[in-house]
């Protein structure tokens, strides 16, 4: 524990042990009052000390020192002069503390509870009841008892007209959440024993003399707690609470309750007053207070509905507008020159999996908050869930908002750079609402596909988007009724072009569309989810027959066999079990697998590189497939368990001239000989290129000149040794 939070522990131990060493003295002996003014003095001068410059603090603690000068004054009335005044310059003292404490109080508002009209009215509501009782029941008595002086009774009722103004400002503080810190809660609990004694005293002392007693205790008690609540580390808080739509929606049972039971104190007091005295009922107060309560609530009620027509249009998270108030903003706007954007972030997915949900909602409100500052007037920013954003742009142009996005964010402790797929549609040339935020699905999911940042709708995307969607459903059926096939392409070792091993590939056979090429129905699979299904059967698949070669074949048969894994299979949380579960199932030992993976499928992706090196702990090697396309090719070398580079074909069909190309390719077995990686060269076509591969050290290829994907393994088929 740390050394501030003992300290005002230990201010709270000695404060109460003090108050009832009060009560073990003579009531009103001179030994009573030294230890009263004590233990006053005392909290005043713990308040100093943890003022600091805070002027709240302050405040409060001249407040205290003033109380403090008036118990001394009152000592010496009765010790001194044997008198017992009221009112006296004591009280006047006690009072003139009030706009003090009053004024520490609003300070402490401002700081804390930021100005929510909400909390405002809550407040009122509160406060006004609470008066409405202490007028009632303790000030209004005071002030018809004719048997007691002009001055007495002002000063008596002021007295409890001050604690219902404290009350009413504490009340602010309560209901903006500010209570949850133990610092106020202690003023709070200063502030009621405070307003008991107070009420308690201002009775007492219109009737009759104070000679003092149990009363005495609950302004010790404030002082203990006051005290305690300056040295509580919390007190240094002084975070401003920022104000939001959704302050005046938030009710704890503690604060319905107040509410609730401040709105009843008028009909209350008026049925306590109507059976104890039905001739003397006090209509004029009651009446007021509960017009007062009415009008309240009725604005508090309006305020509320506002608020939540307000949400009802508004996304929780970022504030923006959401789907619905797009929607009716698209509606207003059709047949204008307007321009509807739909926004995806590609990453965000990554992002969440790597560093958290915490961190993608800061990443959300950071990306809200850069759309928001480049809107012109008239714009609309929306966002319609989970990491898609939509714009409504009058002049069309929304260049700015995508230059907006290339910028790095920054999200808690990190700064990101995301990328963003844009679908753009126009509103002119339709009478649908729905249209254009459809039209803008299309185009972003076709940008998305083509890995491109921005594309602008046509009506050729539509037949593309029916046909992926006709794709996807056809992916099902094709699943359940086995359409799916398997074949091998062998890669084989220089110069002799023996086959080593061979590489997976999944065909479909479809009943109407016939061969349905890879390219084609991958993606759609990689979007409707199918691919971590339809990867688990070519995963089991593939090993099978991989299984069966061995027992057949026996040494004439491939060392390995690769298969392909997706990003999206990388990221389910038990690839790697699945994986494993296979290779038990099949018999397969696990340096006969290889698991293929793209380099943008493990990017900057925590989950994939886990995911990875537990694949590499069962024993499987793990190659990177199409390596020098991506982004990041050399950095994932560092951080990925990669065993096999296979060089993209776009760096072996220039490998015999003098080109960029070549001289990648030099490069790249270089790196992977001094990396102690096995280098594959994709896409030989010619004996020329596997000459010239062999010559640069390349001793894997695979391609079209040694074999193309069949159905079963012909090795003759693949023996193409090199020309001497």
């Amino acid at each position: 524990m740390r050394g501030t939070e003992r300290l005002w522990m230990w201010w709270t131990v000695a404060g109460l042990l003090a108050t009832v060493g009060y009560f073990t003295l003579p009531s009103g002996s001179l030994a009573a009052s030294l230890v009263y003014d004590g233990l006053g003095a005392s909290a005043a001068l713990v308040m100093l000390s943890a003022a600091r410059r805070r002027l709240t603090w302050w405040l409060f603690a001249a407040g205290v020192l003033l109380w403090v000068g008036g118990d001394a004054v009152y000592s010496y009335y009765v010790h001194g002069l044997h008198e017992d005044p009221f009112p006296s310059v004591a009280d006047a003292m006690y009072l003139g503390a009030y706009p003090l404490l009053a004024a520490g109080v609003f300070g402490l508002v401002r700081q804390r509870a930021g100005r929510s009209r909400a909390a405002v009215l809550d407040a009122s509501i509160v406060a006004t009841g609470v008066g409405l009782v202490l007028w009632t029941f303790v000030m209004q008595p005071i002030a018809h008892d004719g048997s007691v002086g002009v001055g007495a009774r002002v000063v008596a009722l002021a007295y409890p007209a001050f604690d219902v103004l404290l009350l009413a400002m504490l009340a602010r503080l309560f209901v903006s959440g500010a209570v949850r810190d133990t610092g106020v809660r202690l003023l709070a609990a200063s502030f009621s024993v405070l307003t008991c004694a107070d009420v308690a005293y201002s009775v007492l002392t219109a009737t009759t003399s104070y000679d003092g007693g149990l009363f005495d205790a609950g302004w010790l008690l404030s002082y203990v707690l006051w005290a305690a609540a300056a040295l509580h580390p919390s007190s240094r808080n002084t975070a401003k609470k920022a104000d939001t739509a959704e302050d005046g929606l938030r009710f704890g049972w503690v604060r319905l309750l107040a509410l609730a039971s401040s709105a009843l104190l008028a009909p209350g007091v008026l049925l306590v007053q109507g059976v104890t005295r039905p001739r003397d009922i006090d209509w004029l107060p009651v009446g007021a207070c509960a017009v007062v309560l009415f009008l309240l609530v009725g604005v508090r009620m309006a305020g509320l509905v506002r608020q939540v027509r307000r949400l009802a249009v508004r996304d929780d998270l970022t504030g923006l507008a959401n789907r619905r108030e797009l929607e009716l903003r698209i509606r207003a706007t059709l047949g204008s020159p307007t321009t509807v954007a739909l926004i995806d972030l590609d990453d965000f997915k990554a992002i969440n999996d790597r560093l958290g949900h915490g961190v993608g909602d800061r990443l959300l409100v950071a990306v809200a908050e850069r759309l928001r500052a480049v809107a012109r007037p008239g714009d609309v920013v929306a966002r319609l869930g989970g990491d898609e954003f939509a714009l409504l742009v009058q002049d069309g142009d929304v260049s700015v908002f995508a230059a907006a996005l290339e910028q790095p964010f920054i999200a808690g402790p990190h700064r990101l750079l995301v990328r963003a797929s844009i679908g753009v549609a126009d509103c002119r040339d339709t009478a649908d609402p729905f249209e254009p935020l459809r039209r803008a699905d299309v185009a972003m999911y076709a940008a998305k596909v083509t890995g491109g940042r921005q594309l602008h709708y046509d009506a050729g995307l539509d037949a593309k988007a029916t046909e992926h969607a006709e794709l996807g459903a056809d992916l099902r059926t094709g699943l359940d009724e086995s359409q799916f096939f398997m074949v091998y392409q062998p890669i084989v070792a220089l110069p002799d072009g023996e086959t080593v091993a061979v590489e997976a590939l999944v065909r479909w056979q479809h009943p109407l569309r016939g061969l349905v090429n890879p390219v084609d129905f991958i993606p759609v699979a990689e979007h409707n989810g199918l691919i971590v299904e339809l990867g688990a059967w070519i995963l089991r698949e593939s090993c099978t027959r991989m299984a069966s070669w061995r027992a057949t074949l026996g040494e004439r048969a491939p060392q390995r066999v690769s298969v392909n894994a997706s990003a999206r299979q990388l990221s389910e949380p038990d690839f790697a079990g699945t994986v494993a579960a296979v290779l038990a199932d099949t018999g397969l030992p696990p340096r006969c697998l290889v698991i293929e993976v793209t380099e943008t499928a493990v990017f900057d992706s925590d989950t994939a590189l886990g995911t990875l090196r537990a694949i590499k702990a069962l024993g499987v090697r793990i190659a990177l497939d199409d390596f020098g396309t991506g982004h990041s090719s050399l950095g994932l070398l560092q951080t990925a368990p990669v065993d096999i580079l296979k060089v993209d074909k776009s760096f072996i069909d220039h490998v015999g001239t003098p080109s960029r190309q070549a001289v990648i390719a030099r490069a790249l077995i270089d790196v992977s000989n001094h990396l102690e990686l096995t280098a594959i060269a994709e896409g030989v076509e010619t004996a020329a290129q596997a000459e010239e591969l062999y010559r640069l050290g390349y001793r894997f290829v695979q391609g079209y000149h040694f074999g193309r994907p069949a159905p079963d393994l012909a090795i003759s088929d693949s023996q193409h040794q090199l020309a001497a």
